[in-house]
């Protein structure tokens, strides 16, 4: 594997102490879920032959999430694994020997305690150095404590630096500016009740750390396309980009349509679905996630299955069952995947009325019955419900129930036939703002005043009903890109 430093930005070192008897490749899997990049295989207690079976075990997932695996110290483990790599320390195996052993493709990572060392290091032609203790430690009794200081001076050296030594949640900002390129973790991962948590959190400070604080948050949408840009995923990636996010898409259907209607649609095949979700989550897990056009019941269980595996969220679903003219788009046994499957995962749902009185079991016919209908959702489901009025009902008056409380947001109906994509544009848009960190309420009225005005802008193109001006304030609506270092 080709080395990179952006592999230490969160180095997970193992030590099955702290488990508790979970299986160590259950446990190493939520990290890598969590975002580490990096995990060294670090068990003093085990034999070698006990490493060699936890390394090929090891070997297996960390291949999945393509993240490098490095053995700690015992280089005749990872030749006999094929490991990626190893980590010795400068007097326990020469980095040399070490090199000529492994060959030059493999990552040769080792400790350096000061200036002196790190330069041994770069002239033994190692990838990285591992520095510390930064912070009191107990899985290093012996290691004295490296002042900051020590550890800019080692970080100028020129090799990639990870820092290690009893980091934590608490302290992992006081490295900021040393000049790092990651932190490794030992008891902040695998003490953690939940893992995948701890590493999303890790990974999210270990980013300001090293210098990269203002990366964007970021959403996904699996949706199918729409060639004319108006809807679909297309629509959700202009949206997400307008309200401040980076935008990712999983194709769920190509669709041949344009403004005056859909002529065509070929569904991607499910286990295909399944590759490109595995290939963002397991790369650049996206913050908030939105759900559209599934389009049959083995989809939908495809697609909820890797959202619960990737313990992704928020979830927003637009749920795309009944056009606002009433007419069936999915077929009933995908109607039954939905239910069972998506909606209990959702953070929350956004459905049309015909859609709303689909999943209530009853008429819509006015703002108390969009209330219950909403109540009925929820209690069944466990999901919010953004129930939209839409042209239907209440001009553009939607209601949103959630844990029990219900809010309407008001909205002056715009008078134009330019509504393509209404739907997933406002999906889409919630999305954007629930990754950003906004609540739920919040989230909907951003969304809300991000569609009217893309409404409004009254953009004219095609023959039909036309798409709405997604750009209409592009950086106006965009907000803050990152949460502050106090809300991590």
């Amino acid at each position: 594997m080709k080395f990179s430093a952006k592999q230490l930005l969160l180095y997970a070192v193992t030590d099955r102490g702290y488990l508790g008897g979970q299986p160590l490749e259950e446990a190493v899997e939520q990290v890598l879920q969590g975002g580490a990049t990096c995990i060294q295989l670090r068990e003093k207690e085990a034999s070698d032959e006990e490493m060699i079976t936890l390394a090929k075990k090891l070997k297996s997932v960390c291949a999945h999430y393509g993240v490098p695996l490095l053995i700690n110290d015992r280089v005749k483990v990872a030749l006999e694994v094929d490991a990626d790599g190893v980590h010795v320390g400068q007097d326990d195996f020469p980095v040399v020997e070490a090199r000529r052993l492994l060959g030059p493709e493999k990552i040769i990572g080792t400790s350096a305690h000061n200036v002196k060392e790190a330069e041994q290091a770069l002239r033994d032609g190692a990838d990285y150095i591992g520095s510390g203790a930064v912070f009191g430690t107990g899985t290093k009794i012996d290691a004295g404590k490296l002042e900051l200081s020590e550890l800019k001076e080692i970080c100028a050296v020129g090799l990639p630096v990870v820092a290690i030594g009893g980091i934590q949640e608490s302290n992992l900002l006081q490295l900021k500016g040393s000049g790092i390129s990651g932190v490794a973790v030992v008891s902040a991962l695998f003490c953690a009740k939940d893992k995948i948590a701890a590493a999303r959190r890790l990974t999210s400070l270990s980013r300001i750390a090293v210098g990269h604080g203002n990366l964007r948050k970021t959403a996904l949408t699996v949706a199918g396309s729409d060639p004319s840009g108006g809807a679909g995923i297309q629509a959700d990636l202009k949206t997400m980009t307008a309200n401040g996010v980076y935008g990712m898409s999983v194709i769920t259907a190509l669709t041949a349509q344009n403004t005056t209607g859909v002529s065509g649609i070929f569904e991607v095949p499910p286990e295909f679905v399944a590759q490109q979700m595995d290939c963002v989550f397991s790369d650049i897990p996206p913050d908030a996630v939105k759900t559209g056009m599934l389009g049959s019941s083995e989809l939908i269980r495809t697609v909820a299955a890797k959202l619960r595996e990737y313990h992704a969220g928020p979830i927003v679903v637009d749920p795309v069952m009944v056009s606002t003219s009433g007419s069936r788009l999915l077929p009933e046994d995908a109607v039954d995947a939905l239910k069972a499957e998506l909606l209990p995962i959702a953070a929350v749902l956004t459905p049309n009325i015909p859609e709303a009185e689909v999943l209530a079991g009853m008429d819509i016919r006015s703002g108390d019955d969009m209330l219950e209908a909403a109540r009925i959702i929820q209690e069944a489901y466990g999901c919010a419900v953004l129930c939209k009025g839409g042209h239907r009902l209440n001009d553009a008056d939607d209601l949103l129930y959630a844990d029990g409380k219900s809010t309407w947001f008001y909205g002056k109906r715009v008078d134009t036939q330019n509504t393509h994509g209404t739907g997933c544009t406002l999906s889409s848009a919630i999305a954007s703002n629930l990754a950003k960190g906004k609540t739920l309420e919040e989230a909907v009225r951003c969304a809300k005043e991000y569609l009217s005005g893309a409404l409004a802008a009254g953009l004219e193109l095609g023959a039909g009903n036309g798409p709405m001006d997604h750009a209409f304030a592009v950086g106006e609506c965009s907000g803050s890109l990152t949460d502050s270092p106090e809300k991590l």
